[in-house]
């Protein structure tokens, strides 16, 4: 008799295993991801003064071009998908559909009509992001379909791509093209 129940037991153990909901693990997996990045980019930044509050925009690039230049080099090999893996970048399409379905779908639309429409002609992960295009804002109401990100890199809109900026390095982390829906006043 106690072998049974101790059978059951160890199979209900089994089952709650496989249970565990595989979504939040692939958010977890991005999480993961992401926090790896932050503490490379720690690393990378040790030993650079900290950047004084100024108004010089040349002392502001030249410490985003030089925390830059540190983050590339220790992410010297990084590619498109090595945060954004097919798995994650699945999730995040996921994501994206539940975050535009019913009411919610005009809102997310007309946000992403309304904000001047970024272009790239290619992105590329240790990119600079361009200084002389805008940074689009992803819509409110994706951004709470979407995992928290710490102050360190932030989503942004390129084209129909999501990309992971990194906001004090100005540097694309990595990105997933033609995530979201073609704009509907697109030619």
């Amino acid at each position: 008799m106690n072998r049974t129940i101790l059978m059951m037991c160890v199979a209900a153990g089994v089952l709650a295993q496989q249970a565990v909901n595989p979504d939040a693990q692939i958010q977890a997996d991005f999480t993961k991801r992401v926090a790896d990045y932050v503490k490379l980019r720690k690393t990378a930044r040790e030993g650079m003064e900290k950047l004084k509050p100024t108004k010089s925009a040349d002392a502001i690039v030249s410490h985003e071009n030089d925390l830059a230049e540190r983050v590339r080099a220790a992410r010297a090999s990084a590619r498109q998908g090595d945060i954004f893996t097919p798995q994650i970048s699945a999730e995040f399409a996921r994501l994206i559909r539940i975050g535009l379905q019913g009411k919610e779908k005009p809102k997310v639309e007309k946000s992403l009509r309304r904000a001047e429409p970024v272009q790239l002609k290619t992105l590329h992960v240790n990119q600079t992001y361009p200084r002389n295009v805008p940074l689009q804002s992803t819509p409110p109401t994706l951004l709470l379909s979407l995992p928290k990100l710490p102050a360190e890199v932030e989503y942004r809109v390129v084209g129909r791509s999501l990309v992971l900026l990194d906001v004090e390095a100005n540097l694309i982390v990595d990105f997933i093209p033609n995530l979201l829906p073609a704009r509907a006043d697109a030619a």
